[in-house]
């Protein structure tokens, strides 16, 4: 009787469990037994692993063969356990040492030929396998540059089983050919301790993206300039409004080109979502600036925040985590799917439940919204241009709930571009990095004021500590209060008018708002004029 063991990686949502990959070896007649709430795909790797070793040159066992994927009741998914499977066997065939595959994760799928192939949620595997010790990784080649984000873990990438059993064995290594038919120029004088000659080992390389939008580029537009800024400095939710053609689309392109570059937490968590969705681009394993999601609005439910079959996978307001999620064309969204961005954007992440279990996928996003003021677009109280029933224009405005626009602080008329703001020579406006600064010292600002609190920033901070901690001058919240008691504002309304006076204190350099700046974030959320300037250079 042969045993040995070695260890892998289950994915549930963005998180990671170990899983104690067994294989046990018995006379009798041949047989391969998969145990432990295997999936299709993964019960298919019977099939794939038996080609797959015999291709690579080694003998399968003819004895009874029961693999045992250990804990038994969390669900396994994917082709992700196809090495560690082959390498089980091999050990327990005493191909390789059982005891060198006992303190080893593995990680990818197999081809008929031996081949390793890439999985998703490389990163978050390696994290989880870090986090409960371990200090080596095996993964596909082309993914080695991604394990290798994660620190104090000895990442070994190989192109196929064969070189993977020679560096088990210590035998010499044989030249694998890549997919693209490229010579490999890894293949000797690297080593991974405790196992042998690593094969593909990468070192990590950050992404760096440039979304190649500037601000200078929108013509006229100050009220939703001022409001793109101020969404940017204080996380906020932002609400464009306006016919087509006035810039809402081209504004939002330039959000994420203004928001400070992401730590290296953020960094890691940005990637592990991308990386489980499978979006991760080839050479990039690093996203280190925020994320721009912008789905169409026939998308469903499952695609905004998250599902499918199975286990759930992450949808758009994961994929735009510590980035920018763009609606256009709000009213034309599902109104259901609308509804359920409420959940994300007040707790920062979305819970999704399966019959295959309960996923939790981050989902701290900042939300824009463009919509038209009618279906036809050209409803205004100034011209007579929209042939669009009332009772038309009544329904398509109303498609955006109250309670989800009570949850949007900022929102903006954009107005028509005239031809004199078109054709004025010298009418560009603040670069995209004479903003930016302003938005990162702004942010330092907040990040100081905050330190020693779990929020980063002020569209984070509970309406009852906001009230409690951080108050405005004396005076510079009776207008606003009056609204609170007029109806014009609801108590959630008044906290995120504090939220927004906050941010627009800490653009403009004031220790903390006053009137001026709470009159600025009562215009920016009611669009009702409160004869303040606009722009932020003018009020600091």
């Amino acid at each position: 009787m042969g045993f040995a063991r070695t260890c892998s990686v289950a994915l549930v949502g963005v998180e990671g469990v170990l899983v104690e990959v067994q294989a046990d070896l018995e006379p009798g007649i041949a047989a391969f037994t998969l145990v432990g709430l295997p999936d299709k795909s993964l019960t298919e790797s019977r099939d794939r692993v038996r080609a797959a070793v015999v291709n690579s040159g080694a003998e399968w066992p003819q004895k009874k063969l029961t693999v045992g994927l250990s804990p038994a009741s969390v669900p396994k998914a994917g082709s992700g356990f196809d090495l560690a499977v082959a390498c089980a066997v091999l050990g327990a065939a005493e191909r390789i040492d059982p005891k060198v595959l006992a303190d080893i994760v593995m990680i990818g799928e197999l081809g008929l030929d031996g081949r390793v192939r890439p999985v998703r949620g490389i990163l978050p595997a390696v994290l989880a396998a870090a986090d409960a010790g371990y200090e080596q990784v095996v993964v596909p080649e082309c993914a080695a540059a991604e394990a290798a984000l994660v620190p104090g873990v000895s990442v070994l990438g190989v192109r196929s089983l064969r070189q993977l059993i020679a560096v088990l064995t210590d035998e010499p290594v044989p030249d694998e050919e890549p997919d693209d038919g490229r010579p490999d120029p890894l293949m000797a004088g690297l080593r991974m301790p405790g196992v042998g000659a690593a094969t593909g080992m990468h070192s990590a390389g950050a992404a760096q993206h440039d979304h190649g939008h500037d601000l200078a580029d929108v013509v006229g537009q100050l009220p939703a300039r001022t409001a793109v800024e101020v969404a940017a400095a204080g996380g906020h939710h932002l609400l464009l409004q306006g016919p087509p053609g006035a810039g809402k689309t081209m504004l939002a392109e330039r959000l994420p080109a203004v928001l400070p570059s992401l730590t290296r937490q953020e960094s890691l968590e940005v990637t592990a979502v991308h990386s489980v969705a499978g979006l991760l681009p080839a050479g990039k394993p690093l996203v280190d600036t925020p994320p721009y999601c912008a789905p169409h609005h026939s998308a469903t439910m499952q695609a905004l925040v998250g599902g499918g079959q199975g286990i759930a996978r992450p949808g758009a307001v994961s994929l735009a985590h510590r980035g920018v999620l763009f609606l256009d064309e709000a009213p034309e969204f599902s109104g259901q799917v609308l509804d359920a961005l409420r959940q994300p954007l007040e707790s920062g992440h979305v819970v999704i439940a399966r019959s295959a279990g309960v996923v939790r996928f981050p989902a701290r996003f900042l939300m824009v919204l463009a919509a038209n003021p009618c279906p036809c677009g050209r409803f205004s109280l100034k011209e007579e241009l929209c042939e669009c029933p009332p009772a038309s224009v009544r329904r398509y405005q109303a498609r955006l709930s109250g309670p989800l626009l009570d949850r949007v602080d900022l929102r903006v008329e954009v107005d028509r571009v005239t031809r004199a703001q078109l054709t004025e020579r010298g009418a560009r406006g603040e670069p995209t990095a004479v903003v930016a600064d302003r938005i990162r010292v702004a942010r330092e600002r907040a990040a100081l004021r905050l330190a020693g609190t779990p929020w980063r920033t002020n569209s984070e901070i509970p309406g009852r500590e906001l009230r409690s901690r951080w108050h405005a001058a004396p005076g510079a919240m009776d207008e606003a209060e009056r609204g609170l008691e007029r109806g014009v504002l609801t108590a959630r309304g008044l906290d995120r008018v504090l939220r927004v006076a906050w941010t627009v204190a800490d653009l403009v350099g004031h220790d903390r708002p006053d009137s001026v700046d709470v009159a600025l974030a009562l215009q920016l959320r009611t669009g009702v004029p409160r004869g303040v300037p606009m722009a932020i250079g003018a009020l600091s």
